[in-house]
């Protein structure tokens, strides 16, 4: 009887044991089970998309420091060293709630508005991708944008870790940059539209040396034409947006509008 009695207890054990998880949870992040070529990585189809307030709050704080969002994405340009991300975060939501998709080309920076399009060149073979702008990061000092893991195949460093690249904004005409929310947080005033880009330029210095909020230019596509919106913002109150727009107006600005 005693050894039918341990013969069971050893037999529990061992079952208990083959039941035990054997690893913990994955906590660090890395490549796929199934790679890639880097010719199956397709680029981002630029489209007009809206930059609503998801993922776009501003400021925002992060390990200590504060970043500022920018009114528009026109124009950006910048040199340094870029990351990727993959399996840790792999069908999990970004900053602005898509679903993160380690295939696909997609990047994460920490001041451009959400969503961009941007494309990005490694400086060590040429090769070049262009991604949507969906999360933000890398909050890491030396390091200007986390690429998803697709689009780092796609450059050829994805082995490396890191490689440095030129980061450059596509600007897309029939962008809407106005940042809605449902608490009215964001507010822009539009006080002129042109068809030359020079007189937009022109208003818009005049603009900055006279209000204290951003002053931005947002190309949009009418008929064969392009038509350049000069606006002001975003500004974070009621109050704020009809003292800017009264200074406006008593300088001559009468065509100065609200935007919601």
């Amino acid at each position: 009887m005693m050894r039918v009695l341990a013969a069971l207890g050893a037999l529990l054990i061992l079952v208990s044991c083959a039941q035990r998880p054997t690893a913990p949870p994955q906590t660090a992040d890395g490549a796929p089970i199934r790679s890639i070529h880097p010719w199956e990585v397709k680029d981002a189809v630029p489209r007009a998309d809206p930059i609503l307030s998801a993922g776009n709050k501003s400021p925002y704080t992060v390990r200590g420091v504060t970043y500022h969002i920018m009114p528009s994405a026109h124009g950006y340009q910048e040199e340094g060293i870029a990351s990727w991300y993959g399996t840790k975060f792999h069908g999990r939501k970004t900053s602005n709630g898509e679903v993160f998709d380690l295939y696909a080309a997609t990047a994460a920076h920490k001041t451009l508005p959400i969503p961009s399009y941007v494309r990005v060149t490694n400086k060590a073979n040429g090769r070049s991708v262009v991604v949507r702008v969906n999360d933000r990061g890398p909050f890491h000092p030396d390091r200007v944008i986390d690429l998803s893991y697709g689009a780092a195949v796609k450059l050829g460093f994805m082995e490396q870790g890191t490689a440095r690249v030129q980061v450059e904004a596509l600007n897309i005409a029939g962008v809407d940059d106005r940042r809605g929310s449902t608490d009215g947080q964001y507010r822009y005033l539009q006080v002129g539209a042109f068809g030359s880009r020079s007189a937009a330029e022109g208003l818009q210095r005049e603009l900055q040396a006279l209000v204290g909020e951003p002053v931005f230019l947002s190309p949009v596509q009418v008929g064969a034409n392009t038509m350049h919106r000069v606006r002001i913002g975003p500004m974070d109150s009621g109050a704020r947006l009809q003292s800017t727009l009264q200074l406006l107006q008593s300088r001559g600005y009468g065509t100065a509008q609200p935007l919601p």
